[in-house]
């Protein structure tokens, strides 16, 4: 469970709007670049401190400020006083275990979202939390690690490919958020190969490490499913252009970005159906496997009943047995012995019992 809620303990009781970073990475140094640009000039730098971000406020260019590593509270609460974001939108930034969402408060949408990533090391699906604040002519990020998430459209912004640098702060956040979608894909396919994976080992020979795989495969679709769902309410709301902050140029590429929504959602929702029909083959396999060794064991113990009571007869210590005198009375038991156990695996086959 530890994946999938993060403690909130130290927030119990505090008044609402308290900021308490709830995340489990280590205290860090901020990082705060800024690209500030138009369809002719681009201004990139890295900020050092979150004083200097006032001078982004008002200007008529279009401002991206991204912020690594949010687990010192007096530089988020900085950066929320120069652009006068709400306490509580300062307090879901720090809350690292929030569900995709999107609030409207007028000057400016507050969006979270959720990135998912492939650990090599732990063999295992993670997601981080991206918040985005939208403003008119700005857009802030705020990731709790310290890795470049963005950096595909930073090169876009550098080399102005596409209509990014000609547009607004909304075509930004839609870069962004479209990013973080098509980057779902790349997850779902290496997903689904280990499915595939699952789906041979599960048919051919299952053994206990088999359910062990889709034990983990299960936690890893649940946090996939987690992160993609409530985006779909997120985009969709972006694509009506509920706010004025989005243009009706906008909006449309918006309403691409709710198609692939939809699209992973299903991919998810179809590996799901695949995961819960894999363990009830899992199941049934083993249980087949069971019932043969019960079968083989019930067959020859129904061949040994006879011989058992055969030989029991056979070996009571009375001394007037008529057959105990007879020359040949030792192979003749063996031949009826080994008559009745042909004679019964014969019956067994023609029956296919076994």
């Amino acid at each position: 469970m530890a994946r999938f809620i993060r403690k909130r303990s130290k927030k119990a009781g505090l008044p609402p709007g308290t900021l308490v970073y709830t995340g489990d990475k280590a205290p860090v140094t901020p990082k705060i670049t800024v690209m500030d640009y138009d369809e002719k000039t681009l201004n990139e730098t890295e900020l050092p401190s979150f004083d200097a971000c006032l001078a982004y406020k008002n200007k008529p260019t279009t401002t991206w400020i991204n912020v690594n590593g949010i687990s010192h509270i007096p530089n988020v609460e900085k950066l929320g006083e120069c652009f006068n974001l709400h306490p509580l939108v300062l307090e879901d930034i720090l809350n690292t275990d929030q569900r995709p969402k999107i609030e409207d408060y007028d000057d400016y949408l507050f969006i979270v979202l959720r990135a998912i990533r492939y650990d090599e090391t732990l063999n295992e699906i993670l997601t981080d939390q991206i918040s985005l604040v939208l403003g008119s002519n700005y857009v802030l990020s705020f990731h709790e690690n310290h890795e470049e998430v963005f950096d595909p459209i930073r090169e876009r912004i550098r080399t102005a490919k596409g209509r990014i640098r000609k547009a607004g702060a909304d075509y930004l956040a839609y870069a962004l958020i479209d990013y973080l979608v098509d980057n779902y894909f790349i997850i779902l396919e290496k997903f689904g190969e280990n499915i595939e994976f699952l789906e041979d080992e599960v048919v051919k020979q299952p053994t206990p490490q088999t359910l062990s795989f889709i034990h983990k495969a299960k936690n890893d679709m649940i946090i996939q499913r987690k992160s993609m769902w409530p985006l779909r309410e997120v985009v969709s709301r972006l694509s009506h252009r509920e706010s004025p902050l989005i243009t009706e140029a906008t909006s449309i590429y918006f309403r691409d970005v709710y198609d692939h929504v939809i699209v992973a959602i299903d991919t998810v929702e179809t590996n799901r159906d695949i995961l819960s029909g894999m363990l009830d083959i899992y199941l049934s396999s083993v249980s087949n496997r069971l019932n043969e060794v019960m079968k083989v064991l019930t067959v020859i113990a129904t061949i040994f009943m006879p011989l058992t009571f055969l030989a029991g007869v056979y070996g009571m210590n009375f001394k007037h047995m008529p057959e105990l005198e007879w020359t040949y009375g030792y192979y003749g038991t063996w031949g009826v012995m080994i008559a009745v156990a042909v004679s019964m695996l014969v019956v067994f086959k023609k029956k296919k019992w076994f």
